[in-house]
């Protein structure tokens, strides 16, 4: 009769109790818990960043100048300029913050798309699994949202448009990354990044914390994984 070691046995035993629990979910669960975790992540992110000082306020997402414009920054606030140079990225971020609630429909359409397969690989993946689904089914219509409202709120800043000049004319010698040149792709970029870190911090918490789900079918999904 073969024996197992004591301290290989400890792991053995959690392995087999984990694929039990795994075995134990039909698909109806493994997709009513995945959806309703992503609705709710999802939401989450969204309440968080679509408010006043969502990003603004938010040292995770808040959204900086680009890289490009930091010698330009520092020399504004040298010549007493700081004030137009701190408005900019206020109004880049105030950009981001009314943007950011168009996502809503978009994510809510891409869960009720989530197929068998997608939801438990997404159970099975890593911490961030269902955010990575989110951002391959996402993330280009809602580009195409955020950009306009985007554009619109840049437009009343003086300094964004002449940023754009000057970035293009540098994009042009390589001086500015192209993504760069345009202060409405760059602000569109970064509010989607902000975006995607807040949906894998909601992520987190549920799969870290089943039990504190409100839930029943949520605390037996991710239960399952855990166990």
């Amino acid at each position: 009769m073969l024996r197992i070691p004591a301290y290989l046995a400890a792991f053995v035993v959690p392995a087999t109790v984990w694929a039990a629990g795994l075995a134990d979910l039909s698909s109806r669960d493994a997709v009513s818990g995945m959806k309703e975790a992503l609705t709710r992540g999802s939401h989450a992110a969204v309440a968080k960043l679509g408010v006043e000082n969502g990003f603004f306020g938010n040292d995770k997402v808040r959204i900086p100048l680009p890289p490009s414009m930091k010698s330009a920054e520092a020399v504004m606030h040298s010549i007493g300029m700081g004030k137009q140079a701190d408005d900019l990225v206020l109004r880049m971020n105030r950009a981001a913050e009314a943007a950011v609630p168009q996502a809503k429909t978009l994510l809510v359409d891409a869960v009720k798309k989530m197929s068998v397969e997608d939801a438990k690989g997404i159970l099975t993946g890593g911490e961030d699994s269902a955010t990575q689904y989110f951002k391959r089914t996402t993330s280009e219509p809602l580009a195409q949202r955020f950009k306009p409202i985007v554009r619109k709120a840049m437009a009343k800043v003086k300094l964004a448009e002449k940023y754009n000049e000057i970035a293009a004319s540098g994009a042009k010698f390589g001086l500015v990354k192209e993504e760069d040149a345009h202060l409405e792709d760059y602000v569109t970029r970064r509010a989607l990044d902000g975006l995607f870190v807040t949906i894998a911090e909601e992520e987190k918490k549920i799969r870290r914390d089943p039990a504190g789900a409100a839930s029943a079918i949520l605390r037996k999904v991710f239960g399952a994984v855990r166990n």
